[in-house]
């Protein structure tokens, strides 16, 4: 199964932008879809954002997020990157990568539900 760790969260101006890694070990990293959800604060359902299927350029964004988030993923590297412009406080919470096995044929999936593997969060915050 794989592993997944979150990094480059912090604090940020409204405007700016953040990119976010997320780097998996164990596993064949290849095969598994990766999907980024934020959760604005503790108790609260968690958004989907984006989600990469296991080869590009299959990807989907939330409706809040497209055209200033752009996800990614290096299958050499292991990692998966969302790249985000344009900040908004609103954009606030914390991280989550995750990533399920992927199927050839399956849909990309925005439900967290469909989703096995996840990391332990990392913290954007933007300021107004």
């Amino acid at each position: 199964q794989v592993q997944l760790v979150e990094s480059g969260g912090g604090l940020v101006q409204a405007g700016g932008s953040l990119t976010l890694s997320c780097a998996a070990s164990g596993g064949t990293f290849s095969t598994y879809s990766i999907g980024w959800f934020r959760q604005a604060s503790p108790g609260k359902d968690s958004e989907f954002v984006a989600a990469i299927n296991r080869r590009q350029p299959g990807v989907r964004y939330g409706d809040s997020v497209s055209g200033r988030f752009t996800i990614s993923r290096d299958n050499a590297k292991n990692t998966v990157s969302l790249q985000m412009i344009n900040l908004k406080p609103e954009d606030s919470g914390v991280y989550y990568c995750a990533g399920y096995y992927s199927v050839w044929g399956r849909p990309l999936q925005t439900a967290s539900s469909a989703y096995d593997y996840w990391g332990q969060g990392t913290q954007v915050t933007v300021s107004s």
